[in-house]
């Protein structure tokens, strides 16, 4: 996917500026082109460093000395002046002065433009190549994917599709099948999280797109942090937080089923992610050690006892298959104390979790919690406050769609009560009071008047029906997934 690609460096405006610090001998012996050397390396200091840098000793240059040391020398007797303070409190000064600028002086070689290029990611590729992850359209709740292969055939409902077809083609191009006269068809588009939470082989249940964004939003996720999420299942989650955290985050993904989380590497690979996410095959829980310290055996009898948070000294252990880490049983999630800025948990029993959890999130760090039933979330709040989280916030959320159409409006019915004019009802009278009976010349001036009103009536019912947009929400609803309970450490 797109945002998986690595950064782009270019040269930008800060870069070609030329700000450095320039040695003043390049000058010789010119004292003015020093001073304005001198001028111009202070500007580059005070732009790079900003209140770092240090401009004077403070109160420090009198009595004609050229440094502080000499200044604090002069001054022994600085405690008998008001103007100055104690010798003791000039000398701290000067101290903290001189600490100060062995500071500045290390970072001296950092002030220069060459070193602050800008990184961008590379523009998305518009043409499908070989190998490249494609989402198929077939209908509005129809999707699929593939792998665009040489020679290789997609067959549906539609036809048979030639991958031949799609390598070289834009992303949202159309293509008709190879059979059936060309009448099926197809869209191909372009992988994102979201469309590939619509079309991924599920292994499991998975977070859809409205959970996820809450999720995303409500843990504060944002490049280039460290995240653990137990739970890996067919990944749909885990591409959305892939893509928060780029370019250089780092997602530890837990799976506790062991053939899971190898396909779950496996497609991460594929998608061009693999430098975002580390899986591991590892129950967080430590259910297997619960059940053996409650048989009376010691967990980790195999080597050495797991420390908190379920890291050991020799380092996680790795299976000979895809490099997944083996599960030994023991809990946690091993990347060590106050590493993560924020924790997903999709998982069973996650109050067995959240004290590993609190050992691995870094002060201020946020865990969000996926439950269906209220029974689970009323245990992980328990947990969670237990073990010294707050501001805890369980929230539920219900996706209605709509969809816009174009909608044709009849025109409002005129079949009112007939008025007829003074002419029409005067004969009408005459009509009824002859007992229906009319004279030649009365039958046909009345024919002549309500043939008129007839024709009015008609060009009425000749009017074109209005066309409106109109927003209506679809027949169906997704209910309930699941409650999400976040809190901070």
């Amino acid at each position: 996917m797109d945002f998986g690609c690595e950064l782009e460096r270019t040269r930008g405006v800060m870069s070609r500026s030329g700000i450095r610090i320039v040695d003043e001998t390049h000058f010789g012996e010119d004292e003015i082109d020093r001073k304005l050397c001198r001028a111009a390396n202070e500007a580059a200091k005070d732009l790079f460093l900003g209140n770092e840098n240090p401009s004077k000793p403070p109160r420090m240059l009198y009595d004609g000395a050229n440094s502080p040391e000499e200044g604090c020398s002069k001054n022994k007797k600085a405690r008998a002046r008001n103007d100055v303070g104690s010798a003791k409190e000039l000398e701290q000064q000067v101290t903290r002065y001189n600490e100060q600028c062995a500071r500045i002086e290390a970072k001296l070689p950092l002030i220069d433009c060459k070193h602050f290029d800008e990184y961008h990611l590379p523009a998305g590729r518009e043409l499908i190549k070989e190998g490249d992850l494609v989402v198929v359209f077939e209908s509005f709740n129809d999707l699929n994917f593939v792998y665009a292969k040489k020679d290789a055939i997609f067959s549906n409902r539609n036809g048979h599709f030639k991958h031949n077809s799609f390598i070289g083609k834009p992303y949202g191009c159309k293509i008709r099948s190879n059979n059936n006269s060309g009448l099926g068809f197809l869209y191909l588009l372009r992988p994102t999280p979201e469309l590939w939470a619509r079309s991924l082989p599920h292994r499991t249940q998975i977070v859809h797109e409205l959970d996820a964004s809450m999720i995303v939003h409500y843990l504060n996720l944002c490049p280039n942090m460290t995240v653990c999420e137990s739970g890996t299942g067919s990944g749909a989650m885990s591409h959305a937080i892939m893509r928060s955290i780029a370019p250089r985050g780092m997602l530890h993904t837990f799976e506790f089923n062991k053939v899971r989380a190898d396909k779950a590497k496996k497609e991460f690979e594929e998608h061009g992610l693999g430098h975002l996410v580390q899986v591991h095959h590892r129950d967080v829980c430590g259910k297997k050690s619960l059940l053996l310290q409650k048989s009376g055996e010691k967990p980790g009898e195999a080597g050495d006892e797991p420390k908190a948070g379920g890291s050991r000294d020799d380092g996680p252990n790795e299976s000979e298959n895809n490099g997944v880490e083996e599960d030994d049983g023991t809990g946690g999630f091993l990347i060590g104390q106050a590493k993560a800025h924020a924790i997903f948990l999709d998982l069973p029993e996650p109050w067995l979790a959240v004290p590993h959890a609190a050992h691995t999130l870094c002060p201020n760090g946020r865990i969000c919690s996926y439950s269906p039933c209220m029974e689970q979330t009323q245990r992980t709040c328990a947990a969670l406050r237990r073990n010294g989280f707050h501001s805890l916030r369980t929230v539920e959320a219900r996706l209605k769609e709509f969809y816009v159409a174009s909608v044709e409006l009849p025109v409002p019915p005129t079949d009112l009560p007939v008025v007829l004019s003074e002419e029409a009802s005067s004969i009408e009278k005459v009509r009824l009071a002859n007992g229906g009976v009319l004279t030649p010349n009365q039958l046909e001036e009345r024919a002549d008047l309500l043939g008129q009103k007839r024709k009015g009536d008609e060009q009425e019912s000749e009017l074109e029906p209005k066309k409106v947009l109109c927003a209506r929400p679809f027949a169906q609803m997704r209910g309930h997934s699941a409650f999400l309970t976040f809190a901070t450490r």
